[in-house]
């Protein structure tokens, strides 16, 4: 009865599903793989924030570009503040605020966004203390240029003036008139009386939306393997149960051609 497996039809059909089910484990080990090193990453870079934290800080020109291993350590860098922008829409302990963001022009002609402090409740020019002024030397943790759709950061647009959606070169070179450096700095300790903002983990080594997408794929693509599985049951079944109803004369007769003959009597 199930000769029909080794008809030409059927060995095409079982080369498929032996080819198609080891792919389809193979790509969702590796998605998983993808997932669980995304995990450690976010737990290597959580160790490795606090860790910087008690590190002796060092030149800003020493630490550049950030790259998961510079980002979080501590940064120092000597300049004097000039423009200052608020960036709203920022969380801290479960409370909706806005970091104080004043941009330090160093002596080599760019300016360092340095994030001074956080303040709760709307974005509001007229409580975000003045930056000191004079020369002054800035210690804190340094991070990457954040981009837009990253960490619930929105793109630019629609905000009042002074106010910056997104701390990263690419946004603020468009509100001041000089170099910023593609990274920016966050005071260990706030300045002015404001609260201040931790350092962050480095891009990308979060359990952010891609490491859950990963997780998806590992799942969608077992399903596809058992999908293969069950539908080669089935057509095997739907096969024999052809082959036996043929042996038993219960298929029905085919409808005659246009242009066939009658048969005689």
């Amino acid at each position: 009865m199930y000769r029909f497996l080794l008809t030409p039809r059927w060995w095409g059909i079982n080369v498929f599903v032996l080819l198609a089910i080891p792919f389809c484990v193979f790509m969702g080990s590796w998605q998983l793989s993808r997932f669980e090193d995304r995990m450690a990453d976010h737990d290597r870079a959580t160790s490795q924030v606090a860790t910087d934290a008690g590190d002796p800080a060092r030149p800003l020109a020493d630490l550049l570009p950030v790259d998961k291993q510079t980002s979080g350590a501590q940064a120092t860098a000597t300049g004097r503040y000039g423009k200052q922008l608020l960036v709203p829409g920022r969380e801290l302990d479960g409370r909706n605020g806005y970091y104080v963001l004043t941009l330090l022009r160093t002596d080599g002609g760019k300016a360092l966004p340095v994030v001074r402090g956080w303040l709760p409740g709307t974005a509001d020019a007229a409580k975000a203390p003045a930056a000191p002024s004079g020369q002054v030397t800035v210690t804190g943790a340094l991070q990457a240029s954040e981009q837009p759709g990253e960490n619930g950061v929105s793109a630019q647009g629609g905000l009042p003036a002074g106010q910056a959606s997104a701390i990263s070169a690419a946004s603020l070179v468009n509100l001041v008139s000089y170099d910023v450096y593609d990274a920016w700095v966050t005071l260990n300790t706030g300045d002015s009386g404001m609260k201040a903002v931790p350092a962050a983990a480095a891009p990308d080594t979060g359990l952010n939306l891609k490491a859950f997408q990963n997780l998806g794929y590992t799942g969608e693509w077992f399903v596809f393997a058992g999908f293969v599985v069950f539908m080669w049951f089935r057509l095997i079944r739907r096969e024999v149960e052809f082959v036996r109803d043929a042996e038993l004369g219960l298929l029905p007769e085919p409808e005659p051609k246009p242009g066939d003959q009658p048969a005689s009597v």
